[in-house]
């Protein structure tokens, strides 16, 4: 199995960014940078950064709470919102830069380079997708998609039009099977930028589609379609 790591680099705001690294057994194909959910750094976005490895890429997840000496929460939702409620977008963007830099340094170009994120990461990363220049990006979360994820950050239907590479979506449908309209704008939004993209919505037996191993297994499948084909 692939090893998993966390490696710690400075900051000029003094602070430090901790990056959970897990590097290929073979040959590398390119990089991924992962971005976690609200609760933190979980077990689900380590499982990620680990699959990703075990794929052939140069995975890293930055710590976007390390400000706050926090990796996981484990508390109730009222703290974690608080918790979300304390990022700046501008911070989240520079620790964003910073993991991508990491590539950048171990050998990974920008047409190579990919992000994926869940949830709050999943709006970060289409956001990373229209601000910066890399090869491919994927958000996975059944967030609302018209309210800014972060302070200082657009929403996600005002970002997508800006879109610099190809985009893929993985949503979870709206309770009781009704199609969402969020997303719906979010797909034409994401169209009109003229580049590659897909939206997908899987029907949710919980809270998050994931709850169901075939409809995870197909996203994950999806994942790694997306990448295989864009960063070349």
């Amino acid at each position: 199995m692939t090893d998993i790591r966390t490696e710690t680099v400075p900051l000029l705001d003094g602070s430090a960014l901790r990056l959970t690294v897990a590097e290929p057994v073979s040959a590398i194909r390119g990089g991924i940078v992962v971005l976690h959910e609200a609760r933190g750094v979980t077990d689900a976005v380590r499982n990620l950064v680990q699959g990703l490895a075990g794929d052939g890429w140069l995975a890293v997840a930055p710590h976007l709470y390390h400000r706050d000496g926090a990796d996981e929460l484990d508390g109730a939702d009222e703290e974690v919102q608080q918790q979300v409620d304390r990022l700046e977008g501008e911070q989240v963007m520079a620790d964003t830069d910073t993991a991508f830099g990491w590539l950048a340094e171990h050998g990974i170009t920008p047409d190579r380079m990919g992000v994926v994120g869940f949830d709050l990461g999943g709006a970060v990363a289409l956001l990373v997708a229209a601000k910066r220049t890399l090869g491919a990006a994927i958000t996975v979360a059944d967030a609302a998609v018209s309210a800014a994820p972060a302070h200082g950050l657009p929403a996600l239907l005002d970002a997508a039009p800006g879109l610099t590479c190809p985009w893929l979506g993985i949503y979870g449908g709206a309770a009781g099977g009704e199609p969402d309209p969020e997303i719906a704008r979010l797909r034409d939004a994401a169209a009109s930028s003229q580049m590659a993209t897909d939206v997908v919505v899987y029907p949710r037996r919980g809270h998050r589609f994931d709850d169901d191993p075939e409809a995870a297994a197909d996203a994950w499948q999806r994942t790694l379609n997306w990448f295989d084909s864009h960063l070349r």
